[in-house]
């Protein structure tokens, strides 16, 4: 096959990073780039990158110009974490008839959230031709599609727990941010109010995943409210020093319900200081599966790799708006990516 034509929509932290990952690969090319931020617009994507090259693709705001001259096969979107923001960027480009891998956590399981909009994009792709994915290290894996795996070997299924606890010592400066660390309880509490913390986006996503994949009907999804997690200690990051008594970062539950009992429980842990980092997933069953990875898979390196791996399934993908369960076993595509093809 000829090589991977691919534009990249958002060239934030996230889909540069992706970016550069590709650039390492054979059998891509990056046809064209998308972003409206005025730091970014008119400049050559290798300038914006932080590399000591240019690669001949200026940064533009009009997706709809760029599509028409770059004939892609592929957008990787990497914008937001809601498909309400991102309804109109993702159709915009399934109108040009180009596939979309998206890491809007959102979109990894839309219908709990988005129903009508998600059966108006399944319609539109269906019509084009194309392929909508959203996936990441999580969504998209850690807490779905590898729990789906694992219940592949029980013969009975009482209850499903999942959960992730990071070191987020080791993430990004805005990561830091965004789970409140270093606030005040007050100032974390005021800023779950109004919305400028807003927890972990996915844990539905993955709870509605793993039961349409075991054909449970749940009754409910129950998200609780997301916690602090108070320093007991003086920790800190490389940017953010974190005093006992405040909060290092959040923790958040979801739980799946059938008949007022929990059969699926995720819980998500993110703060400085952890001591010990894990992913692990116990199924209570037949037989029972104790599976733990550790330290956790690292959330950034994690999540590129999800999207630059999940290329060539989606391109070969049948039209429509799919989800991780949908797509065959996830793999590394190491080499060429045209060899996957």
């Amino acid at each position: 096959m000829e090589e991977v034509k691919i534009i990249l929509y958002g060239v934030g932290a996230v889909g540069s990073l992706i970016a550069k990952n590709l650039l390492q690969k054979e059998g891509i090319e990056i046809v064209g780039a998308i972003d409206i931020a005025n730091d970014k617009v008119g400049k050559d994507l290798g300038e914006v990158l932080g590399l000591n090259r240019e690669l001949g693709r200026k940064i533009s705001p009009d997706l709809d110009s760029v599509l028409s001259k770059a004939h892609a096969d592929i957008a990787v979107h990497t914008t937001t974490s809601f498909l309400r923001d991102t309804y109109p960027q993702i159709t915009s480009i399934v109108k040009h008839g180009v596939n979309v891998l998206s890491t809007c956590e959102e979109l990894t399981y839309p219908h709990l959230v988005e129903s009508k909009l998600s059966k108006e994009l399944d319609t539109l792709a269906r019509k084009k031709g194309v392929t909508v994915l959203g996936t990441g290290i999580n969504p998209g894996f850690l807490m779905d599609t590898l729990v789906i795996t694992l219940t592949a070997v029980c013969q009975e299924i009482e209850k499903i727990t999942a959960v992730r606890v990071m070191d987020a010592a080791t993430r990004r400066l805005p990561f830091q941010k965004k789970i409140g660390a270093g606030l005040s309880i007050e100032e974390f509490e005021q800023k779950i109010e109004n919305g400028q913390i807003t927890g972990h986006v996915g844990l539905e996503q993955s709870i509605g995943m793993i039961a349409t994949a075991l054909a449970w009907k749940l009754d409910k999804i129950v998200t609780e409210k997301v916690e602090p997690v108070i320093a007991k200690k003086l920790v800190e990051s490389k940017n953010i020093k974190v005093k006992a008594g405040q909060a290092a970062g959040l923790r958040q539950k979801a739980k799946g319900i059938i008949n007022n009992k929990e059969v699926i429980v995720l819980d998500f842990q993110a703060y400085i200081g952890a001591e010990e980092e894990y992913d692990a997933i116990t199924i209570a069953g037949i037989p029972k599966i104790n599976q733990k990875i550790q330290p956790c898979v690292h959330g950034d390196i994690g999540t590129i790799a999800m999207v630059v791996n999940s290329i060539p399934k989606v391109i070969k993908a049948p039209a429509g708006l799919l989800t991780m369960k949908d797509l065959p076993i996830p793999s590394a595509a190491i080499e060429n990516i045209g060899r996957y093809m």
